[in-house]
């Protein structure tokens, strides 16, 4: 009788080898991801290439084009958006490729009185074929170029934000950040600051900033922001003069207004527990009190960068043993899933209701499976980023 081991064996040499290496290419060329992870990633690249292809297209050129030529004329708008984010000899190389992909195959003949001879055949679809996939070389090579940057820039990003959560006296804090693409213009950070008053009355700066627009430009401008809050706020002076002059630099380098930031800045005395802020343009932070009020942080003025005279006021509040301070960006309430319904306000309120026994840490990890189980497997068009702290 056979052992369960000599069994397993007996199996083990009877898989068929083709098949394993046929699991093995689909494994890498997958990365082990499931069909409907492909089927999302490939919506998410199309739903990317056709909002960049659409800007190029001047819809003046489609008004007024009957309705049986309107189709032509979109594509035709289409393609030249494609052809011209090509180099020129990467323009000759792909109409080179589609006139032989178009062009019918032919052959050459020599004919006698008694017979046809042939001398050779040209096959024009192989060789734009060929030309077609020359063209992708070189366009992944780019790519591959370009990732690496990216990644040295996603390096780079990470040393700016802070890894672990500082120890703040009275304050348990939680945070994290999800880049849409693989940098962000979101900006979070806790950190040490002399106070305005007194020495003896030590405080921390809290911050939490997003930048117009997403990836390359929006973190360039995040970096900035970065290091203007922590130079600036050096100075001694209330956080209404911070908040003064983080708006005149922003000005400054903001391309007159177009790459604007909304910040959430606030100061927390750790002897009083007095917790002032500005909120500039900012989604209004949650302060949840252990009675389980809502208190919305509102007081502030406009986003940085937009006009340099721009006036701003601090609000208040006393922070008890038992309440919750929770700051995030909009790429968290305005998350959609497949049906354009966005997670909201609402819902984000619930989760924290539902989890003030947890640590911040742990709420943070509920709500964000919570974001995830909203979302499904839309693409994600905006940076998330959230913040939770706990007074104890």
């Amino acid at each position: 009788m056979a052992t369960p081991h000599y069994r397993q064996q007996r199996q083990a040499v009877r898989r068929d080898p083709f098949r394993e290496r046929a699991e093995q290419f689909w494994q890498r060329v997958t990365e082990g991801m499931e069909l409907s992870e492909l089927w999302s990633q490939f919506r998410k690249d199309a739903h990317s290439s056709y909002r960049l292809y659409s800007q190029e297209v001047d819809a003046t050129r489609t008004a007024g084009v009957p309705h049986s030529k309107h189709f032509f004329r979109v594509a035709s708008e289409f393609f030249w958006a494609i052809v011209e984010k090509l180099t020129p000899a990467r323009r000759v190389l792909l109409l080179a490729a589609l006139i032989l992909v178009i062009v019918p195959g032919g052959e050459w003949t020599f004919s006698t009185r008694s017979h046809e001879v042939k001398i050779f055949a040209l096959d024009f679809h192989f060789y734009g074929g060929l030309l077609m996939f020359a063209l992708l070389i070189l366009e992944v090579g780019d790519r591959v170029v370009m990732k690496r940057d990216l990644q040295i820039a996603k390096e780079i990003q990470a040393w700016l934000l802070p890894s672990e959560p500082p120890l703040v006296p009275g304050l348990e804090i939680a945070f994290a950040t999800r880049p849409a693409n693989t940098v962000a213009g979101d900006y979070y950070d806790v950190f040490a600051r002399a106070s305005a008053e007194s020495e003896r009355s030590p405080t921390f700066l809290i911050a939490v900033a997003d930048v117009a627009g997403k990836s390359v430009p929006a973190a360039m401008l995040m970096a900035t922001f970065q290091a203007s809050l922590k130079t600036l706020s050096t100075t001694p002076g209330s956080l209404v003069e911070l908040a003064n002059r983080m708006n005149r630099y922003a000005c400054s380098n903001s391309q007159r207004g177009r790459r604007f930031t909304t910040a959430f800045i606030a100061e927390y005395d750790t002897v009083s527990r007095r917790l002032t802020y500005v909120n500039a343009g900012h989604n209004n932070p949650i302060l949840r009190r252990k009675s389980g009020a809502i208190e919305r942080l509102e007081a502030g003025g406009m986003p940085f960068g937009i006009m340099e005279d721009a006036a701003y006021q601090s609000g208040e509040r006393v922070v008890e043993a038992g309440d919750w301070l929770a700051i995030f960006t909009d790429g968290v309430v305005e998350a959609e899933n497949a049906a354009q319904q966005e997670y909201g306000e609402v819902r984000f309120i619930t989760m924290l209701h539902s989890g003030v026994m947890l640590a911040p840490s742990m709420l943070l990890n509920s709500v964000l499976a919570d974001l995830d189980r909203f979302v499904g497997n839309a693409p994600q068009h905006d940076d998330v980023t959230c913040v939770l702290m706990r007074a104890v």
